[in-house]
């Protein structure tokens, strides 16, 4: 009998799998000096978030407990790292540059749109593509990434009115998918937030109008491929946006996260739920086991810094992942 009861206690200090607790905090606390960073992921692999830095061109990992560390660091050709993904085990990574990153010049500023791939076992960087090199001439901002069912990639790029694709096959030359002008075009920060819809389409956020669009990928050229989408209410300042079980979440007025839905394959949208609690300088958004991220970022600094050419005021180190409460 005593035999059976050691044996008992000993199984049931065996930890069990299923009673592992893989869930995330509703916040998490980080600390990581001078990073701000834009663009959050999660990576599967390493069971961390992905944070990127608009000050310092690198990618670092957070985990559930809010412990940071430089994951990509060493890359002197990533100036400033905007939206990011995660996709096959690499990791995607808009290249750009408002004046304020440690790596900016005066040919740099405001004129970088890139796209580079890293492999995240790694850290090592495998593709990498000048997307301003498609509009020599223009002002350019690569803001953030969408994927269709093939592997290619979706680009938006803020300051030049357009929408790049990267094929999946790095020998195929990137293009410009849409040029319209007349609805992608203004002042500041224009196209931001970028998903693919599963019937084929993308729907892009215009950050200075609060409004979004439907960019019809079957035949983005014809003057009808891009038509907005009418919405129940306005999104003002729309960033980053994700798409999941088909309802889009949406980061807007860097303090609040919308839950829009549509029941006529995005023609129309209802913005059914905002949650305004907790988010200060919130960006972009993640998807973790059903559960929806957002990047508290302290954005407002990296916009007065740039707009006052004055990037050495940016010294802030404590930065948040908030979870949308449903």
């Amino acid at each position: 009998m005593a035999l059976i009861m050691v044996a008992g206690l000993a199984a049931c200090n065996t930890p069990d799998p299923e009673l592992i607790d893989t869930t995330f905090p509703d916040r998490i606390a980080f600390t990581a000096p001078s990073q701000y960073p834009e663009g959050i992921a999660y990576a599967p692999t390493l069971d961390k978030f992905l944070v990127s830095s608009l000050t310092k061109g690198k990618i670092g990992t957070v985990d559930r407990n809010g412990v940071y560390a430089d994951l990509i660091n060493t890359d002197t050709q990533l100036i400033a790292a905007v939206g990011i993904k995660v996709r096959n085990g690499l990791l995607y990574v808009c290249n750009g540059d408002l004046g304020v990153s440690d790596k900016s010049t005066a040919t740099s500023a405001m004129k970088t749109a890139g796209l580079f791939v890293y492999d995240l076992s790694t850290g090592q960087n495998v593709r990498r593509v000048n997307l301003a090199s498609l509009l020599p001439t223009a002002n350019h901002y690569a803001n953030d990434i969408a994927f269709d069912n093939q592997g290619n990639a979706y680009v938006t790029d803020s300051f030049a009115p357009v929408i790049y694709r990267v094929p999946a096959d790095a020998n195929q030359a990137p293009t410009i998918i849409t040029r319209r002008d007349t609805l992608f075009a203004g002042q500041n920060f224009n196209l931001n937030g970028i998903v693919y819809h599963p019937s084929n389409f993308l729907i892009v956020g215009k950050a200075n109008e609060g409004k979004l669009f439907k960019v019809d990928l079957a035949n983005p050229s014809s003057s009808t491929a891009v038509s907005p989408i009418t919405l129940s209410a306005p999104l003002p300042s729309c960033d980053g946006m994700l798409l999941y079980n088909n309802e889009l979440y949406v980061v807007h007025e860097r303090t609040k996260m919308a839950r829009v839905t549509s029941a006529d394959g995005w023609k129309t949208a209802t913005v059914a739920r905002i949650d305004a609690s907790g988010y200060e300088d919130a960006t972009t958004n993640t998807e973790v086991n059903g559960s929806i991220y957002a990047l508290n970022a302290r954005i407002s600094e990296v916009s007065a810094a740039a707009t006052a050419k004055n990037p050495s005021s940016l010294t802030a180190s404590a930065y948040s992942i908030k979870k949308f409460q449903p």
